[in-house]
């Protein structure tokens, strides 16, 4: 009898863990990061009740106390612990407590590219209480001095390499009385300060907790600009609270003290700062940090280092994965790499040629308050939502019209959401636990990213601007973006910006901007159809230097097209569906159409021939 009850226990038992596979494949794995999940916040939870509120700067103080001799960045061969950017950082915060007059709470605009002195200017100026604003070191003149100004900045740290777009707005900053510091030690403009000649005499006295304490997670940490549908580059408000939330990421898809990163992305991006360094401060680790990516160095510089994780996005494997083929493709030590945007055809073609990494896709804008990321591998997926994630994050997706570019909203007024398989508008819910700061100045900016009564009465919604599915598995996957942004080399082009430059020309009467997709290329490349005021032509070489001169590289439209007229809907709002449906074709598009051709710094005739090298890649964009 008893061996017949046991036959059926343990028939019973297999038959629970088919249905299991079957029905729930993913259960434990879900468990695990929800674990993960509520031993984080069961931690920040202490420290607020009994130690107060323990921030990324605490962190480090930290990792530099337990483990001063752990190297912490390495940057072109040279090695710097966590003892080195500490004892740095001090350095700098005595010199503003000495020469600046810095209060808790200012803000202090960084315009630096990717080097250890950021990491250790960032860290001095927390050390004081100060926010800081990471400008984007692509952009220039207008928007630059446009971002400088939107976070109220007392004074701008600048790189030794970056003195160059400064020139650009130093007469407006002049003007304002700004103080500016150079990290070089000269420079041909007037009246600045060197960084580098006071840091030697500095004092590298630790900086008393009084400075730096932070009495709320909801006190104001950094800001990062993002590209919006405003026009120009918008601040992003980084609470103490998303910091640490973006610092855990590497720590969630498995990553220990022991790994070494590799982090090529610009610092002045969320990604590189809080997901890179910010999570190697989490976990004790070590950064590799570069001055900027190289398709050509990237494998031998991760067996040169060592490297087990890299941070990516979607175009940088696609540049690695059109690099010349060699012997020993496979020989590194990377096990995972975390980022985001990768098609599905590159991470299957990354990881056959490259070997068994495991590629960790996230999603997450800058500002948002909604995260998800990918930590079981199913490709082409951006996250998964389990019912503990949907618990902590409210979300949905709900019907969304293209073409009025508006959320559909039923007789009674609600929104809808959509089926699982259908595409939708994500949002997300915004309440005191999952609070959305919005953006430094102009509070329209901040309103323009919520939606109200969605539904029911009083509720709040983040708009993320991004189309999303979510299937039977609950993988979510990216379909595109609405409005008028477009994501292009990494980065986000607000089409009013592009639009604005072009149409400052004499020349110009009407200019409408958007992306355009380039089989083989992530994103969309920018195109710009313009109208021509009577008795005008077109001069290809002004318009050329124009947009490089006033825009980043990324945001320059490689392509142009000459309009009679630009069709409106009924709301008086440019019609682009058929523009962009018809590409950039010249066997297609009958109008005049140009190039964005760099070796000869002028918009050139496209051709087919110049399409079909385009289609080939043979023609870099």
């Amino acid at each position: 009898m008893m061996i017949a009850w046991l036959v059926v226990l343990f028939a019973g038992l297999i038959a629970l863990i088919v249905a299991q596979r079957h029905l729930k494949p993913y259960l434990w794995t879900d468990l695990r990061l929800g674990l993960k999940l509520i031993k984080i916040g069961l931690r920040m939870e202490c420290f607020k009740r009994f130690g107060g509120v323990f921030t990324l700067l605490d962190k480090f103080l930290y990792q530099a106390r337990v483990q001063p001799n752990k190297p912490f960045i390495i940057f072109e061969g040279d090695v710097y612990t966590y003892r080195d950017v500490d004892i740095r950082s001090n350095k700098i915060a005595r010199v503003f407590l000495k020469h600046e007059v810095l209060k808790k709470g200012d803000t202090v605009a960084m315009l630096m590219s990717n080097e250890p002195d950021f990491v250790c200017v960032w860290l001095g100026l927390l050390k004081l209480g100060c926010s800081v604003a990471f400008l984007n070191s692509n952009i220039r003149s207008k928007s630059l001095l446009h971002c400088f100004n939107s976070c109220s900045s007392k004074l701008l740290v600048v790189g030794a390499d970056m003195l160059g777009p400064l020139e650009d707005i130093f007469p407006s900053l002049q003007e304002d009385n700004i103080n500016i510091w150079v990290m070089g030690k000269s420079c041909s403009l007037p009246n600045v300060n060197y960084l580098s000649h006071h840091l030697e005499a500095a004092s590298d006295d630790p900086i008393p907790t009084s400075f730096y304490a932070v009495k709320d997670l909801k006190s104001v940490a950094m800001y990062i600009f993002t590209s919006g549908t405003t026009g120009l580059p918008k601040a992003a408000v980084i609470s103490e609270l998303q910091a640490i939330k973006g610092c855990i990421g590497l720590w969630a898809f498995g990553a220990t003290k022991d790994d070494i990163v590799y982090t090529t992305l610009p610092l002045y991006h969320s990604a590189a700062s809080l997901i890179g360094v910010g999570g190697c401060i989490e976990l004790g680790a070590t950064c590799v940090l570069k001055k900027k990516f190289s398709a050509s160095q990237f494998w031998n510089d991760c067996r040169k280092y060592n490297i087990t994780i890299f941070q990516y996005i979607g175009e940088l494997c696609r540049y690695l994965c059109n690099q010349p083929k060699v012997e020993g493709e496979k020989n590194h030590k990377v096990r995972l790499a975390v980022g985001n945007g990768i098609r599905s055809d590159i991470w299957k073609e990354f990881i056959d040629r490259f070997g068994d990494i495991k590629m960790c896709e996230l999603y997450g804008a800058t500002e948002g308050n909604i995260s998800f990321i990918n930590y079981t591998g199913q490709i082409g997926a951006v996250g998964r939502a389990n019912i503990l994630h949907k618990m902590i994050f409210p979300f949905e997706l709900i019907k969304y019209d293209i073409q009025k570019d508006e959320p559909i909203r039923n007789a009674k007024g609600w929104c809808e959401p959509v089926k699982k398989g259908e595409t939708g508008l994500l949002i997300s819910q915004v309440n005191n636990k999952n609070p959305f700061f919005g953006y430094a100045g102009s509070k329209k900016l901040t309103e323009r990213k919520l939606l109200c009564n969605v539904f029911k009465e009083g509720d709040v919604y983040f708009n993320t601007g991004d189309l999303m599915m979510q299937d039977q598995y609950d993988f979510l996957y990216f379909r595109d973006r609405i409005g008028d942004t477009f994501r292009w080399k990494g980065e986000n082009v607000a089409t009013t910006e592009v639009a604005d430059t072009i149409g400052a020309l004499d020349s110009v009467k009407e200019v409408t901007v958007y992306g355009v997709i380039v089989p083989g290329h992530e994103g969309r490349t920018g195109m710009a159809a313009v109208i021509l005021k009577p008795d005008h032509r077109l001069d290809e070489k002004k318009l050329y230097e124009h947009v490089v001169a006033n825009l980043p590289g990324y945001a320059c439209p490689r392509f142009v097209r000459i309009l009679k007229a630009i069709e409106i809907t009924g709301t008086f709002k440019q019609q682009k569906f058929k523009l962009v449906e018809e590409g950039f074709n010249p066997s297609v598009i009958s109008d005049p159409l140009y190039y964005f051709d760099a070796a000869q710094k002028s918009y050139v005739p496209m051709t087919n021939e110049m399409y079909d090298r385009i289609l080939n890649n043979h023609l870099k964009l």
